[in-house]
């Protein structure tokens, strides 16, 4: 039966007295279809040109105010489907949220994604600055990362706090560590450098008057990523991934004192040697062949704060020197019976 025509084959098998069930199979066809053929005498009907087309649409009682919620969400995309049906409700509709949430979701406007620019920086201008936290053993420790935007050199400490003392600090190891200074630091909307950022709303950034003095004694500017866009710092943002990854994981640290010394291996024998992924060069040799010689150079001295405490500073629990005086201590009857006697 080998090049029959599917009509014919049709024909033939209820000829041949086979069920609607068993024909359907053999032709691979829907059981009601072939049902229908028989009934309404269309057995010459090719069955392989049945198409089924998209089914009609089922009226809802959200359609008329389907209008009304497009016109909402082209003014404002961000109105939540709660809102909306608070105000369709207002307008008549006696449906359910669900329907609404539904058709909300489908209509809602989509705003293209705002892309994100890559950019280069030339040697010595930029370093970009983070905190970023990590959890050890023996308790929660701030990992500082400052990165030198052109050749991508990593420098990095770990610290129990997250002061303005531990970001000083910090930060003039890591000018020692490169043996120069950028002429800016890129942070994040970090307190202890930016008090205040109303760019968004057409003003400026206040800094923190005492880290512009530190800046001022180092010789580099200060720039802040504009709030909720930290993937400025992207140079900075990437190696947190990095360290703890190929850093932390697998490691163990005897305590602070020999995680950082097994740091600063790590970032001599395995980071900064490293062909880095967006620059294809080695960060060590790129810094050491263009950058080392544009940086700022170092201050005369460490900064010193006249208003910052040392982090070892804290407030004794007693004067030294000074005798313990002794307070006798009675029970209340005692003085009860001293007042009854007249003393």
């Amino acid at each position: 039966m080998y090049g029959w025509e599917p009509h014919v084959l049709l024909r033939h098998y209820l000829e041949q007295g086979l069920t609607i069930t068993a024909i359907a199979e053999r032709l691979r066809c829907n059981r009601r279809t072939i049902q229908r053929w028989v009934a309404a005498g269309t057995l010459d009907r090719d069955p392989t040109s049945v198409r089924y087309g998209p089914r009609a649409s089922v009226p809802t009682q959200l359609d008329p105010y389907q209008p009304l919620i497009r016109e909402r969400l082209e003014t404002y995309p961000e109105l939540t489907a709660v809102r909306l049906f608070e105000e369709v409700r207002a307008a008549g509709y006696p449906g359910s949220l669900t329907q609404l949430k539904v058709f909300v979701r489908r209509v809602r406007p989509r705003p293209e994604p705002e892309p994100i620019v890559r950019f280069e920086t030339p040697p010595g201008l930029q370093g970009q600055v983070d905190f970023a936290e990590v959890r050890l053993p023996w308790g929660k420790r701030h990992v500082l990362m400052v990165v030198l935007g052109y050749s991508r050199l990593l420098w990095l400490q770990f610290y129990p706090r997250q002061t303005m003392r531990i970001l000083v600090g910090g930060l003039e190891s890591a000018f020692a560590y490169f043996g120069g200074v950028p002429r800016e630091l890129l942070f994040d909307q970090l307190k202890a450098v930016i008090l205040d950022d109303q760019r968004p709303q057409g003003g400026r950034v206040l800094e923190n008057p005492e880290f512009l003095r530190f800046a001022a004694h180092w010789g580099f500017r200060i720039r802040a990523c504009r709030p909720y866009r930290a993937q400025t710092k992207g140079k900075v943002e990437r190696p947190i991934r990095y360290v703890r990854q190929s850093f932390l994981y697998g490691r163990t640290f005897a305590g602070d004192a020999d995680l950082n010394a097994q740091a600063l291996g790590w970032l001599d024998q395995v980071a900064n040697p490293r062909v880095h992924g967006t620059t294809r060069d080695v960060p060590r040799e790129r810094f050491e062949r263009d950058e080392r010689a544009v940086l700022g150079p170092l201050a005369a001295r460490p900064y010193r704060s006249l208003v910052l405490l040392p982090e070892s500073a804290s407030l004794p629990a007693s004067a030294p020197g000074l005798p313990r005086i002794r307070v006798e201590r009675r029970p209340l009857t005692a003085y009860a019976a001293l007042a009854g006697a007249g003393i």
